[in-house]
């Protein structure tokens, strides 16, 4: 479309009127105010309705002259003369724009920053601060000096092999976790687009055929256990001594809790009523709410704590360290072990005794037994069908428990050799 003779001009592009004023070839300046004035490019495309395209200022900052506006609107009309539609070209024009800047973003994201991403991602399914602060460490210990600093797009097998080949023997468990971390990791950037192709990090055909199972490197080391035959005369030393981590201890044997569930203990998740302490989900290893039935002996050893409360509040720890608002740490109780002369032996055995104990002496089901241990036994379709968690059962077992642990240990007297000389003859 050739431009008329008569167009616009400098001087009235500065001076029009509000409006709309045609220059030929489809430009046109559009004036809103004095302040206000902009080129347009209208067009249609056959078969199509008449669209206007901006092509930017005609006046104040980054104002384009009318003969910038003029080359911008012949280029545009050398498009639509070949079939493009000036609008959809510039869509396309700005997303390949974009494209390339992620392209060029995911070349510089480092795996620090993606594992930083990734962790903020994932805050609330962690278990605990403390889960996310240990996933944090390794990846920052174990990861950060090798590959913290690479863009996750150029992480190959080779830079996760200088990650896992110096630990994989030495502490083999760390290193299998390090390993799944870092494949989550990758896992994350590649969803991203950050990064294409295979995790490096993946085991199962990969992996697996440059490093050993852990299995293999060393065997698992089992926590060290009271034979279930000398618990009673530890229980009866334990109560012996004074402290709030030894009453801790008592109370964590007694349920065969986990340390952390124990130590965590808060008085309003105790029903002494009811005599049932539940441990919500978010403290539990299973992410499953778990109630524990209470014999009698602990809730004796419960009421021994209870004037200590004062008028706290009822969310108060039930075994609060010396600050008082933050709970005993488990070394207080492993100290207590050692103190007692029992320190070759964990705090996190007695499962293992109870364990022994009620599968060698007692005819409770394994089940039973399993689920008082807050274990998840059988399958998913086993599990799924199993939504009871046998509290009856477990209340008598729990009682049994406390019955064997709690009784006096037999003492044994050792009798004087017998002589002949002090037999009657007859």
């Amino acid at each position: 479309m050739p431009r008329r003779a008569a167009g616009l001009t400098a001087a009235k592009v500065r001076t029009a009127k509000p409006g709309r004023y045609g220059d030929g070839g489809g430009l046109y300046l559009l004036v809103r105010s004095a302040e206000a004035r902009f080129w347009l490019f209208r067009y249609t495309m056959p078969g199509k309705k008449l669209r206007e395209a901006g092509l930017g200022r005609a006046s104040g900052p980054g104002a384009i002259a009318l003969a910038g506006a003029r080359q911008k609107a012949d280029e545009l009309r050398r498009l639509v003369d070949t079939g493009i539609d000036p609008l959809e070209h510039r869509k396309a024009t700005e997303a390949a724009a974009v494209t390339a800047a992620q392209a060029a973003a995911a070349r510089v994201k480092t795996f620090d920053e993606v594992a930083r991403l990734y962790l903020e991602a994932h805050e609330s399914g962690w278990r605990n601060a403390k889960h996310r602060a240990q996933l944090a460490m390794t990846l920052r210990e174990y990861a950060g000096p090798h590959i913290g600093r690479l863009p996750v797009a150029e992480i190959e097998t080779a830079h996760v092999m200088a990650v896992l080949r110096p630990i994989w023997h030495t502490i083999p468990e760390t290193a299998t976790r390090l390993r799944g971390r870092v494949e989550a990791v990758l896992d994350y950037a590649a969803v991203h687009g950050w990064r294409a192709g295979a995790n490096p990090a993946r085991w199962r055909g990969h992996l697996d055929k440059l490093l050993p199972s852990r299995t293999k490197v060393r065997a698992v080391k089992h926590h060290t256990a009271l034979p279930w035959h000398d618990l009673a005369s530890f229980i009866q030393k334990l109560r012996g001594r004074d402290g709030m981590a030894a009453r801790a201890l008592e109370f964590a044997i007694l349920t065969a809790a986990r340390s952390g569930e124990a130590l965590g203990a808060r008085w309003s998740e105790i029903d002494m009523g009811a005599a049932v302490w539940t441990v919500p989900k978010e403290r539990m290893k299973a992410g499953k709410e778990h109630r524990v039935p209470l014999a009698p002996a602990v809730l004796a050893l419960l009421r021994g704590l209870l004037p200590l409360r004062g008028e706290e509040d009822p969310s108060s720890l039930v075994f609060p360290g010396q600050g008082g608002g933050n709970s005993l740490s488990v070394m207080a109780m492993a100290m207590t072990l050692r103190r007692m002369d029992y320190g070759k032996f964990t705090v996190h055995g007695f499962r293992s005794t109870f364990r022994d104990w009620a599968g060698e002496t007692t005819g409770h089901p394994r089940e039973v037994v399993e689920a008082a241990l807050a274990h998840q036994i059988g399958g998913k379709v086993e599990q799924a069908y199993a939504r009871g968690d046998l509290f009856t059962k477990r209340r008598r077992l729990m009682e049994d428990w406390e019955a064997y642990s709690t009784k006096a240990p037999a003492i044994v007297v050792s009798l004087p050799e017998r002589r002949d000389a002090d037999v009657a003859v007859s």
